[in-house]
């Protein structure tokens, strides 16, 4: 008898599947994080070369010269320079002339996060003009989110360009 339950005792039937589900989970949960951490990294990236792609309008005298609302044809450059990922009606923007580039101030946020915008005045000619563009990241897995950005699982990305604008306006010779 004693025989039987030694010999019970050195069967390792099914051990492997045991492992497995023991570490199963922690291997989905990392994985899971990892591919959740990229796509958010990726957003960051999009929205700051969708900011930088639609400055550009700005710096040259595009926007300023324009007939059609300043914000609408801003924003619409953003859009087209951010694919996926960021969805546009969520940005916030915010830009604004500055009289020196040690007029630069800190975005204000209210009670949840999110950047609280002062307007869009892209300012005139050979101008110092700062731009702003605020996007709030939702994490796709409800699991993760929450263990990597809080409760609410959110992250804020700001992207700040300050530039001067190009002397577009010339007098005649």
């Amino acid at each position: 008898m004693l025989g039987k339950i030694r010999k019970w005792f050195r069967r390792d039937d099914g051990a492997a599947a045991i492992e497995f589900s023991m570490l199963v989970f922690p291997y989905i949960m990392i994985s899971l994080g990892i591919i959740e951490l990229s796509l958010m990294m990726l957003t960051g990236s999009l929205l700051e070369g969708a900011t930088n792609k639609a400055s550009r309008l700005i710096k040259t005298g595009q926007i300023q010269k324009s007939e059609s609302d300043h914000e609408t044809m801003f924003r619409d450059a953003l859009c087209d320079a951010s694919t996926f990922l960021v969805k546009c009606e969520d940005m916030v923007v915010e830009v604004m002339p500055l009289n020196s580039y040690g007029d630069y101030t800190e975005a204000a946020y209210d009670a949840d996060g999110n950047m609280q915008t002062t307007g869009f005045d892209a300012g005139g000619s050979n101008d110092k003009v700062l731009i702003r563009v605020s996007f709030r990241y939702e994490m796709i897995t409800p699991v993760i989110g929450p263990l990597l950005n809080g409760p609410d699982g959110g992250t804020v990305f700001v992207s700040t360009i300050v530039i001067q604008s190009e002397p577009y306006e010339f007098q005649g010779a």
